[in-house]
């Protein structure tokens, strides 16, 4: 019987992993929402964002993550993206330091701002957490889409990441938030 158990267990293991790469993703259409919110930490991210940001897909983008050091026109300048567009409609979150920390860093911003819809735009194998975790911080007040942005991952990224959203996925289950 244990032995049953078990196969099953790696059986649905395996099967998730395989359904978890399948769902990487296609970046998303040209929708419009409220806003954009672009968690740093990947090549990609932020050029995504900004691209939307100017063919008018948002009125506002929340960078979050960003070192406390970083100033909006050194971005500017390392992006190649207008300074006016950072000035008017781009903030930086800088209290995030993790998947978790962007997920709460974005529902304040999101709730300070009252906006309905957001573009989440991120890795596409971060994508499942990174949504789980502005999701759960959000308590489905808000319609979050998400907007991959493509990778060649490597296998070992991808493992890693299917173990922590399934880790994130239990604590969640079983009532732990923080």
């Amino acid at each position: 019987m244990i032995l049953r158990a078990a196969s099953f267990l790696a059986l649905a293991y395996a099967l998730g992993f395989v359904v978890f790469m399948l769902g990487l993703g296609q970046p998303l259409d040209d929708r419009r929402t409220d806003a954009i919110v672009v968690p740093t930490g990947g090549a990609g991210r932020i050029d995504r964002g900004l691209a939307l940001m100017e063919d008018k897909r948002a009125d506002r983008m929340l960078i979050s993550g960003v070192d406390p050091s970083v100033r909006p026109i050194e971005l500017a300048i390392a992006y190649r993206a207008r300074p006016a567009l950072f000035a008017c409609c781009i903030d930086l979150g800088q209290d995030a330091i993790d998947t978790r920390s962007n997920g709460d860093e974005t529902a304040n911003w999101v709730r300070k701002h009252g906006y309905k819809s957001v573009r989440l735009v991120t890795a596409d194998w971060h994508m499942a957490r990174a949504r789980l975790e502005l999701d759960n911080a959000l308590g489905g007040e808000v319609d979050v889409v998400g907007d991959p942005v493509r990778t060649n991952a490597r296998f070992t990224t991808l493992f890693d990441e299917y173990n922590k959203l399934l880790i994130r996925r239990v604590a969640l289950w079983i009532g732990f938030a923080g």
